[in-house]
């Protein structure tokens, strides 16, 4: 892959709220950002748009790219559920000269991480507490119980990862959450 602008790493546990604090940030004109669109091989959720929100692929798809190694990272998150992101990806946004955003999970944030170490921030956005987590999943009201109970299983194995990341953020009041953030990734991204 070529090298080109920076990479910016957000993950955490579902409900932590690391995607509105991405989405703050991509309307920040001074941090030159573009959104780095994962593959998916899932169905689309309620009002997610293809291209847009997730590149959906079916499995059979996904595991052709893995087999000819087209993903800068990928993990099979549940049995035959599988996100990853196309190294074609990164290298369209380096393209138009700008810096990648990632709203990703924990693993994959840090494989980023460890391959272009120089070039990425990691930053973990933590939750709360996981009592929290689990009454803002509720209210989402996209996925049954069962899954819910998954994520928040999940979550707890996450949250151990926390200090393998360049910077951790507590979201615990959303506003001082998005200034912290936006004044780390102005740093990170002016830094030469």
């Amino acid at each position: 892959m070529n090298k080109g602008g920076k990479l910016i790493v957000f993950s955490a546990p579902s409900g932590s709220g690391k995607t509105t604090i991405v989405k703050h940030l991509l309307a920040q004109d001074d941090l030159n950002l573009e959104f780095s669109i994962s593959a998916a091989s899932r169905d689309a959720r309620g009002e997610e748009v293809n291209g847009k929100d997730y590149y959906f692929i079916s499995t059979e798809e996904f595991k052709k790219h893995i087999k000819n190694d087209d993903f800068l990272e990928w993990e099979e998150v549940y049995r035959d559920n599988f996100y990853g992101t196309l190294k074609s990806e990164v290298e369209r946004i380096w393209s138009l000269g700008k810096n990648v955003i990632f709203d990703i999970d924990v693993a994959g944030g840090l494989r980023i991480k460890h391959k272009f170490p120089n070039e990425t921030l990691a930053v973990f956005v933590k939750p709360p507490s996981i009592d929290e987590l689990k009454i803002r999943l509720k209210k989402r009201s996209t996925e049954s119980e069962d899954k819910i109970n998954m994520r928040i299983a999940k979550a707890s194995v996450e949250l151990a990862t926390a200090p393998q990341f360049d910077v951790v953020i507590k979201n615990y009041d959303l506003t001082i959450a998005l200034e912290e953030a936006h004044q780390l990734v102005k740093d990170f991204v002016d830094k030469k």
